[in-house]
C-alpha cells in the first residue's frame, strides 16, 4: 500500500502554461509523489469515480486535489460539489487553486466543502511558496485518510 506521503497529487487544470509552472514549482520541492494531470472537470471525475479500473491512471486515490474553477465541460464548483457529496471520494481534500478572488466564489467554494482556497499567483516565487507550503502541510504535517 502506498502511504499518504506517496500517492499521486491531482492537479485539474486546463492551461498547460500553469501546469508547467506548477510542476517546476513542485519540483523544486523534491516532492516524491507523482503529479498527475486532468485537464478538464470530466476527465478528473472520470479518474476519482472509477479509479482503479483504467489502465492509464494510478491504482490510488490522490493525496489531494487541486482544482482550477474554470474548466471546460464540468466547471471546478460541480467538480467539487460531486466529489465532496460521494462518501468514497469526500474525504480527499480539495484546495481551489483559481486566479478568482472574488468573494462570491471563495464562499461558494467553501460551502461547497472545499478545503482551501489558494489564489494562482503571477510572480513563480510566490507559485514556489505556495507549492512549499502546500507541500509542508498537507504531506508532511496532516495526518490524511487512507484508502477503505
Amino acid at each position: 500500500m502506498i502511504t499518504s506521503s506517496h500517492k499521486p497529487i491531482l492537479v485539474v487544470e486546463d492551461s498547460a502554461e500553469d501546469f508547467t509552472a506548477l510542476g517546476r514549482a513542485f519540483r523544486k520541492q523534491a516532492l516524491p509523489n507523482p503529479v498527475l494531470r486532468c485537464e478538464d472537470g470530466d476527465q478528473a471525475l472520470e479518474y476519482l469515480q472509477s479509479y482503479g479500473q483504467h489502465p492509464n491512471w494510478p491504482q490510488e486515490l490522490p493525496a489531494f486535489v487541486l482544482l482550477d474553477l474554470n474548466l471546460p465541460g464540468t466547471d471546478g464548483r460541480t467538480v467539487l460539489d460531486i466529489v465532496k457529496k460521494d462518501p468514497r471520494l469526500q474525504s480527499i481534500p480539495i484546495i481551489i487553486f483559481s486566479t478568482s478572488t472574488n468573494t462570491r466564489d471563495i464562499q461558494d467554494c467553501y460551502r461547497l466543502g472545499a478545503n482551501s482556497y489558494l489564489t494562482k499567483p503571477i510572480e513563480f516565487s510566490v507559485l514556489e511558496e505556495k507549492t512549499r507550503a502546500l507541500v509542508r502541510y498537507w504531506l508532511n504535517t496532516t495526518e490524511l485518510p487512507s484508502e477503505s
